[in-house]
């Protein structure tokens, strides 16, 4: 089965058409209105797989995409506003383009159905949580999914105990208890958690009931907690790469705006491991996991009371997945490249057999 996975962004869109054996025969990559110009230009699929980052409760696995299953999609946008319409969108332009050709949703939030209660559930009123299904679903699943299953590869094995650093423009952990999701930094929306690119990551609740109640509107504060907040509020910029040159020229909004992300990324990264009741094994993933050694090196640093050692070669040089435990770690270190259309190709396989 040749399957088209479809990866929409909040302003992009990613394809990538999968053959029966797992072999990427094309990729491609536009703006998500471009989508009829980008499908005509890659071979015919047998099927479709399409991102999406929220399932609420009712989708814990890929499903076959019909007018009832839409209609619950739509529902869970106001969840995650950046990306749930930017799925439904490239849904509907790709079901229009493909006509006759099943497509099937994968869900971010799937991989996190096995959270206990323990940490999915909110302290708050019985009422609020049974009326409006308030909870912690979890997100970047997708990722996770195939961090697993690539980390099982690598080692031979699959660690007890491991922490998966999804670290990109979105960011979160996950700690994987023999390959199932017992906790992780994001929530009811993926606004909870590590400080990211342009998202303030968790705050006080406080806050935004003291601005609204000093004329902020409930709008304003959305946007700038989704978008003017993060790396971007405390710098400028969300972009990391630009943020770690600035640090290297000894700016000081830069340096600092680096002590608060490491600050979190720290205290999420050792949350997680007391999950676990120990590490066995940290996993980076994602655009910065993948491609920035400073931050695995100062992780790594700030988790050695764990065990945690990189190789300063092997981390420096690491490109695709690695190994880049130092000699004598008690936690094996890998970096592994994320991924997610060859997760989504395997949950469309086993939603269509």
């Amino acid at each position: 089965m040749r399957i088209l996975t479809v990866n929409p962004g909040s302003s992009s869109l990613k394809l990538s058409m999968i053959d029966p054996d797992g072999t990427v025969v094309t990729e491609n990559a536009g703006a998500r209105h471009e989508v009829a110009p980008m499908v005509a230009d890659m071979p015919a699929p047998d099927a479709v797989g399409v991102r999406f980052v929220h399932g609420g409760t009712d989708f814990t696995e890929p499903v076959v995409v019909d007018a009832r299953v839409t209609e619950r999609l739509e529902a869970l946008a106001d969840l995650a506003p950046l990306h749930q319409p930017a799925s439904l969108h490239a849904l509907s332009e790709i079901t229009g383009a493909l006509p006759g050709v099943p497509a099937v949703a994968c869900f971010d939030t799937a991989f996190h159905a096995t959270l206990p209660d323990a940490a999915a559930t909110y302290a708050l009123p019985a009422e609020w949580r049974e009326r409006f299904g308030l909870r912690r679903y979890g997100f970047h699943g997708l990722s996770y999914s195939y961090a697993v299953r690539r980390t099982r590869e690598m080692l031979g094995t699959l660690p007890t105990r491991t922490v998966i650093c999804h670290l990109g423009s979105g960011a979160s952990l996950a700690a994987v208890a023999d390959g199932r999701s017992v906790d992780t930094t994001m929530g009811f929306t993926p606004l909870e958690g590590l400080v990211m690119a342009s998202r303030a990551g968790s705050v006080d609740p406080g806050i935004p009931l003291w601005l609204i109640k000093h004329g902020v509107e409930a709008s304003e504060i959305n946007e700038a907690l989704e978008g003017r907040s993060g790396l971007r509020g405390l710098t400028g910029t969300g972009d990391m790469r630009e943020i770690r040159e600035r640090a290297e020229a000894r700016d000081a909004v830069a340096l600092a705006a680096l002590d608060v992300y490491h600050h979190r990324l720290r205290a999420c990264a050792a949350a997680m491991a007391a999950t676990l009741g120990g590490l066995d094994a940290l996993v980076f993933t994602g655009g910065v996991g993948e491609h920035d050694p400073f931050v695995r090196h100062r992780l790594a640093e700030d988790l050695a009371f764990l065990g945690v050692s990189v190789d300063p070669a092997r981390n420096e040089e690491a490109h695709g997945d690695a190994d880049v435990t130092a000699g004598g770690s008690a936690v094996r270190v890998l970096v592994v490249t994320a991924r997610e259309d060859l997760e989504i190709a395997a949950g469309v396989r086993r939603c269509l057999g």
